[in-house]
């Protein structure tokens, strides 16, 4: 993964940095990830020494990153990340430029579940956005200057989103290539993350819905 952005960004960026965020792996994460920041000081890491959850992990990056433009994408190279060059063009004309994954390579399960989550999502949000979870998104930095993000797990991506256009910032997508998972064991389908997702959904739409009243008040 590290080699793959370091090619694209080289490409189409003077200046850029890689961060990597440990949310506290059990493997050789961090030592792997250590020795990457050693050989290229463009490459940092941020460990959590224990599991966060993925929001906390997307949060950890975004909180570590000193340039103009942000973007996330997960490490298990399920995106060729060279298809950043879809989304560039569209940058200077938006705040933020996500992707949607044109042919999800999941298993039937999986694909199940997220139809079924993002459909949920945009009922209890009015978010229209395609693929809400898609984890390849690209910001302006100033995006997230004024935002607290306060969910740490699953609904992350759903956080951000309805802030971001709560906020009034223009958002953009672009349709990008899915591949199958080739290493690594995927933990959303589990019952414990789905469940914590469930209960994340809930007590944030609740808390907008009391803010949308305090505010009108």
């Amino acid at each position: 993964m590290c080699a793959s952005l370091k090619a694209i960004l080289s490409q189409v960026a003077d200046d850029f940095e890689i961060i990597i965020v440990n949310d506290g792996s059990q493997d050789r994460t961090r030592e792997i990830a250590d020795r990457l920041t050693h050989e290229d000081h463009r490459i940092r890491a941020v460990h959590h020494d224990r599991n966060l959850g993925y929001g906390a992990a997307i949060w950890s990056g975004i909180n570590a990153c000193q340039k103009e433009y942000i973007f996330f994408t997960d490490g298990d190279n399920q995106f060729d990340v060279s298809q950043l060059t879809l989304l560039l063009p569209f940058i200077s004309k938006y705040d933020a430029v996500i992707g949607f994954r044109l042919n999800r390579q999941d298993n039937w399960v999986r694909k199940m579940n997220a139809w079924a989550w993002n459909e949920l999502v945009r009922w209890m949000f009015g978010l229209k956005v395609r693929d809400i979870d898609c984890a390849f998104k690209f910001f302006h930095r100033k995006v997230f200057e004024k935002m607290e993000l306060e969910l740490s797990g699953a609904m992350i991506s759903t956080e951000m989103l309805v802030k971001i256009i709560k906020n009034g910032y223009r958002l953009h997508e672009i349709g990008v290539l899915h591949s199958p998972r080739l290493a690594g064991k995927q933990t959303g389908a589990n019952f414990w993350v789905i469940l914590g997702a469930f209960k994340e959904l809930f007590r944030f739409h609740k808390k907008m819905k009391e803010r949308k009243k305090h505010s009108f008040l």
